[in-house]
């Protein structure tokens, strides 16, 4: 008798604590955030993730009812400001990133001092629009022209790059077609868009945003998007697959990121929100387009799917290139 009642007793405290455990979760989700929230952005003031950024936490705070505060932390290849994301282990503490600011590190650094796992996929928020662009002074009106220009003068075109990830990707790409084009490595991208429009580099694939003022100026010419559809504010401007050339293929990943313990149920709802306040209001999706942004919100199901992806197309062009992936 005194068994059976022992055993009743351990089955009704375990069904309490289960009831209990699970009760947290949602209840974890519902009551978050408790205090002032922080995105850390590696990416500096005036880009098209910091501009965007800072959209969704205007309309954010008013929605949670706790104040965000932005830190731009750019440098050192997006590792700076994913260091102090990492280091904070704060739920009230995300990351506010381009996936191409951490996919190519595994190619790229020796001994990265975090983990792809310390990054939780919370939200995808937009694409950026990335373009291939050429001098104005430079005859070639397509890509296909680029190329064989490229081919007719092998070794005096050089080209610039945005990021490692998209930088790893084209430089693959040149070697799968067979073209000779030097890389000309710069730490300011402005500094390429301009050196773009004075003809010393011939090949630029950057982030819109950054060749769009000399585009105006009509100093230098955008010949495809690497970007899976269109860009609503440049529709005239084929992708990389309609100009030939599918394998350049890449979005500009933009979203949001959490502790890798972060509950599933609390990340749905932040996404949920994003998606809501983005739905809901016609001037983000106004200003991200006018920063050559597609807004595409998503979950972290979604999100997390379309960086794998790219990890995987990038995997694929690290290996063509003979580049071993770092521990």
């Amino acid at each position: 008798m005194h068994r059976a009642r022992l055993s009743h007793c351990v089955v009704t405290l375990t069904l309490l604590l289960t009831l209990l455990l699970g009760a947290t979760v949602p209840s974890t989700a519902q009551s978050w955030p408790t205090r002032p929230v922080k995105f850390i952005l590696t990416l500096g003031p005036g880009s098209g993730a910091d501009i965007s950024a800072r959209l969704l936490a205007d309309r954010l705070t008013e929605k949670w009812g706790q104040p965000i505060v932005i830190e731009n932390k750019p440098g050192g290849d997006g590792i700076v400001a994913i260091n102090a994301f990492v280091s904070a282990q704060d739920d009230h503490v995300l990351l506010y990133a381009p996936s191409s600011s951490f996919i190519g590190h595994p190619y790229l650094h020796d001994n990265l001092p975090y983990n792809p796992g310390d990054l939780a996929p919370i939200a995808r928020v937009s694409n950026t629009v990335v373009g291939i662009s050429v001098p104005a002074s430079l005859p070639a009106k397509s890509l296909k022209e680029v190329v064989e220009a490229a081919r007719a003068n092998p070794g005096q075109m050089n080209w610039a790059g945005l990021t490692g990830a998209l930088d790893i990707m084209f430089e693959s790409w040149l070697k799968s077609i067979g073209v000779d084009v030097k890389k000309v490595p710069y730490r300011n991208p402005v500094e390429a868009a301009n050196d773009l429009a004075s003809g010393r580099v011939q090949i630029y694939e950057s982030a819109y945003a950054i060749a769009r003022p000399q585009i105006e100026a009509g100093k230098i010419r955008i010949l495809a998007v690497t970007n899976t559809a269109r860009a609503e504010t440049i529709p005239d401007i084929p992708t990389v697959a309609e100009a030939g050339f599918p394998a350049l293929t890449m979005d500009g990943l933009v979203g949001l990121f959490g502790p890798p313990g972060m509950p599933m149920a609390l990340r749905e709802r932040i996404a949920a929100d994003i998606k809501a306040v983005m739905d809901s209001d016609a001037i983000i999706k106004n200003r991200l387009l006018v920063t050559a942004q597609i807004p595409n919100p998503g979950g972290p199901a979604e999100f997390a799917k379309s960086i794998e992806e790219q990890r995987a197309v990038l995997a694929k062009s690290a290996k063509d290139l003979g580049m071993p992936e770092r521990k």
